[in-house]
């Protein structure tokens, strides 16, 4: 085979493995989006507008719960969700950033249970499997009164 010919197949073989690849990079950024829109909207209709029945669409057939003082699985989310609506009817959770590392996403929130109060600073962290939520941890901080510092935490 000439010289040419072998130069132009080896260009027209990298160009179809650099948009195979490039198609694969585009359809997981999709899914990547997919997620985060999943749990933005779980976010919004559980914390915010305290509906189990809404936010429970976007949880899997099961439900990991990794905070120690929530109890497991959709049911257990069903009555956090209702403990809200009870207890705090006005909180509200402003997610300030969110991110996306393939099948986890996890959010920088500022969550006020009476409006008024400070709040408390929380990162909560999904796992998704197929669109689903199945899993979650977070870390929760409350925004102390006199910081020892001039930094706020978000």
């Amino acid at each position: 085979m000439p010289l040419i010919v072998r130069s132009v197949a080896m260009i027209a073989a990298s160009i179809l493995m650099l948009s195979l690849g490039n198609g694969a990079a585009l359809a997981a950024g999709a899914r990547e989006e997919a997620n985060r829109a999943a749990v933005l909207a779980f976010y919004e209709k559980g914390l915010n507008q305290k509906d189990a029945d809404a936010a429970l669409a976007y949880v899997g057939n099961r439900y990991v719960q990794h905070n120690p003082n929530a109890p497991d699985g959709p049911d257990g989310l069903r009555r956090f969700i209702g403990f809200l609506r009870e207890k705090f009817p006005n909180s509200h959770s402003e997610i300030k950033r969110s991110f996306v590392d393939g099948d986890f996403v996890i959010l920088h929130v500022r969550a006020v249970r009476e409006p008024g109060s400070r709040g408390r600073a929380i990162v909560d962290i999904f796992k998704l499997e197929n669109g689903k939520i199945v899993e979650h941890w977070d870390v929760v901080q409350d925004i102390p009164e006199n910081p020892a510092n001039n930094n706020t935490m978000f």
